[in-house]
């Protein structure tokens, strides 16, 4: 019963960074794994891949063969694999005893709208009986800017609902979340995906937010009404941080639970934790890569 990780997330979110990093992390630990790239527009690999979608379909060919631009020719390879899954199926067969990672293109449409790259991963989830939980990707400095981080938020919640899988969305790069400046409130308040109506009184302080108030407070209603989202944190070359995420993902898949670590309890006991862990996780997070330690209560404007 093969486990692993569907890789997804928008353009620049550290797919393929993470897809190397965790490889490498894995193999420390004693994990079998194998990368499986299913991105065609992903022609400079810093892992080694396992099995590589350029030999079955390649954007660069698509576009030139059939006058499409790289969003069109993205479509049309996901269909193209679509259609010739059992390529697909025979290539991961010598794999079976491997934990996978699949790294697949950043172009949201095909986790949001499109059907294709579904129908390949509900193929492999209900017919290969392939245990897969989705890691969905957002660049943390996002979080900097109000409109961006309500983007994201929509974001997440419509992948999630499109995929319907065991599904876990991370901030990637934390260690530069302040790159883009200071964030208006603690670091939980983004993760947690609470009282997302502090987020209006930040919005009005921009001129070009300000017009679109009441539309981002009906959407703040809609993610907070469906109570799905919340995130987890990740700098890829912190190990602490990836074993703690790594704990999140063996749980949601069943990983945990399957004896191949060889000493399960004592596995379990690694990956179970305090109770209150995520709280005090969040709260070491920040202290680490984020400047001062401002009350949140304090830095939250007055909604309304």
């Amino acid at each position: 019963m093969p486990f692993g990780q569907i890789v997804i997330g928008p353009p620049g979110s550290g797919k393929t960074t993470y897809c190397h990093g965790l490889s490498h992390f894995f193999e420390l630990i004693g994990r079998k794994t194998a990368v499986v790239n299913l991105d065609p527009a992903n022609d400079t690999l810093p892992y080694e891949c396992a099995v590589n979608i350029e030999e079955l379909v390649k954007l660069e060919d698509v576009m030139s063969e059939h006058n499409l631009g790289p969003n069109g020719g993205l479509v049309y390879c996901m269909d193209y694999l679509e259609k010739n899954i059992d390529w697909l199926k025979a290539k991961l067969e010598p794999f079976k005893d491997h934990y996978l990672l699949f790294d697949f293109p950043g172009q949201v449409e095909l986790f949001t709208l499109h059907n294709n790259a579904k129908n390949v991963i509900t193929e492999m989830v209900r017919k290969w009986d392939y245990r897969l939980t989705a890691v969905h990707l957002v660049d943390a400095h996002l979080c900097s800017d109000p409109g961006k981080y309500v983007g994201a938020l929509l974001l997440s919640l419509s992948t999630m609902l499109h995929l319907e899988l065991p599904h876990i969305n991370v901030l990637s790069k934390i260690d530069l979340i302040e790159s883009y400046g200071q964030l208006a409130f603690n670091l939980d308040f983004y993760t947690d995906v609470q009282d997302l109506q502090y987020l209006q009184y930040h919005l009005s302080e921009d001129a070009r937010s300000a017009k679109y108030r009441k539309l981002t407070k009906n959407l703040c209603e809609v993610v907070e009404d469906f109570g799905l989202v919340n995130f987890t944190t990740l700098n890829i070359q912190d190990k602490e941080s990836v074993m703690d995420l790594v704990k999140l993902v063996d749980k949601s898949n069943g990983y945990v639970f399957s004896g191949i670590e060889g000493n399960i309890s004592a596995y379990m006991k690694i990956a179970a934790g305090p109770t209150n862990w995520d709280y005090y996780r969040t709260a070491a997070v920040q202290e680490k890569y984020m400047k001062g330690d401002a009350d949140l209560e304090t830095n939250r404007g007055t909604p309304s």
